[in-house]
């Protein structure tokens, strides 16, 4: 490219006194010579650039009185949502097959060539066998047999953990450190539902363990739980609670969903992938390629590249959170999250809280990043407010000195928006999508969204969530 610009004088000269009847082929061989430099220029250029960061809609985040049930609040931070980035062509490399990092882009040109067959080059891991690597060590073979979830280090995997180590070191440490105040609660409640204890980094990879986390897809909290799941699983979600942010209640909520899951499939890798995409997905998958295994549906289309990932992500993270020292990754742990609770029978904001008793507003929000406004919510006959150990005597003996909030008004449908019963159907031979909504009366755009359903088509077999 340094030299386009000598070689164009160059032709332009050549171009100025032409012989006779040579003009023609002169033009066509300045003009392949021009495009035999700058073609590969700008393909170099296009496969060099970064994709964009997603960013959260600035008037999501700015009205919150006219926020609906599951709008982000002020309170919500975008989630991390990278993933590794392709590493510098090796120009020996003379294979057309695309490397696990060059697949591996958040946001690829749907025109790239490293992404028209992606499931075809991906080497999926297995999950219900140890398959080692030839590299590994008698240790390294050892030490992996003892995870309670099966770990494969294939290419994908450690193609995550060299992300993990190098492209985000700093971020993942923040995770690992946000974990560790919240790991005890974690432990003792997947203990109490009989779940592998690795499992708690699942969290990693969904939120970084981030209760104030939320996704374009609206799912929210350090669990990402979408609103008709949550609801499901019992979780409150209205326009002033949203208790898929609250650790303790999100975490239950996810050990019940995880343990349905794992019933539902008889395989961790399956019960992960749909907890990413849903279990309708996954079935259908199942049900349509006739495999039973995560990694055979991970060879077609049939899911999303994103799933695909999934596991291998939480491979990659378990990895390295078991062995954070080999990693370079600092193992400081933050203080546990333990609090007292005092009774509240009336709205009160955090600040004329932090006011009155000299509790910090913002230890007041960590505590209770289930409260959507920094406020207990109205109509609650009363409200169990998470305040400091030690402090729930003198903020109960305060409580009459602390006014009243008054939240701005909401609009009518969000006010009143309320969630019925749910339970399970199983699709039966005939069934459709739209037979389906007319026999519970549920609308049909309602079924769909209930069931993460991108298209009508359902197959026998297959569970949908009812609602009515």
């Amino acid at each position: 490219m340094t030299n386009l610009p000598h070689n164009i004088d160059c032709h332009g000269s050549f171009v100025k006194a032409p012989r006779p009847g040579h003009s023609v082929l002169l033009l066509a061989l300045f003009l392949g010579m021009c495009l035999s430099f700058s073609a590969p220029s700008i393909m170099e250029v296009e496969a060099a650039s970064p994709p964009k960061p997603a960013t959260a809609n600035p008037s999501l985040l700015r009205d919150e009185s006219v926020a609906g049930e599951d709008d982000p609040d002020e309170n919500l931070v975008p989630l991390d949502t990278d993933g590794p980035s392709p590493a510098a062509t090796n120009p020996a490399t003379t294979s057309t097959v695309p490397r696990t990092e060059d697949l591996l882009q958040l946001n690829p040109s749907a025109s790239s060539p490293t992404t028209v067959r992606f499931s075809d080059s991906l080497n999926p891991p297995a999950e219900l066998t140890q398959i080692q690597v030839p590299s590994q060590n008698a240790a390294d073979q050892a030490e992996y047999a003892g995870y309670d979830i099966p770990i494969v280090l294939d290419p994908s995997v450690q193609a995550h953990i060299r992300y993990f180590n190098t492209a985000i070191h700093g971020r993942f440490e923040q995770w690992l450190f946000r974990l560790s105040r919240y790991r005890p609660l974690v432990d003792n409640i997947f203990t109490e539902f009989n779940l592998p204890s690795d499992l708690v980094y699942l969290s990693l990879v969904e939120s970084g363990f981030n209760p104030y986390a939320y996704s374009r897809a609206k799912a929210t909290g350090p669990w990402q739980f979408m609103k008709g799941t949550a609801k499901v699983y019992g979780l409150r979600v209205d326009s002033y609670v949203d208790e898929r942010r609250d650790p303790i209640k999100s975490t239950v909520a996810a050990a019940r969903y995880l343990r349905d899951l794992y019933d539902l499939f008889g395989a961790w890798p399956l019960a992960m992938a749909a907890y990413n995409a849903g279990e309708g997905k996954v079935m259908r998958a199942l049900h349509k390629a006739r495999v039973e295994s995560f990694s055979e549906i991970s060879k077609t289309r049939l899911i999303r590249r994103e799933t695909k990932e999934y596991v291998p992500r939480f491979m990659a993270a378990t990895i390295i959170a078991r062995n954070p020292d080999r990693y370079g990754f600092s193992q400081e742990s933050a203080e546990p999250h333990q609090f007292d609770e005092a009774i509240v029978t009336r709205p009160l904001h955090f600040h004329a809280i932090a006011n009155a008793t000299g509790i910090p507003y913002e230890e007041l929000r960590l505590l209770n990043p289930e409260l959507r406004r920094d406020a207990t919510p109205p109509g609650d006959e009363t409200y169990h407010l998470k305040v400091p150990v030690g402090t729930k005597a003198k903020v109960e003996q305060l409580l009459d000195r602390i006014p009243t909030y008054k939240f701005p008004p909401l609009p009518a449908k969000a006010q009143f928006a309320t969630a019925g019963p749910s339970r399970w159907y199983k699709v039966r031979i005939g069934d459709t999508l739209g037979k389906v909504s007319k026999r519970f009366r549920i609308p049909l755009k309602t079924l769909k969204t209930r069931n993460s359903l991108s298209d009508p088509t359902i197959r026998p077999g297959d569970f949908l969530v009812i609602s009515r």
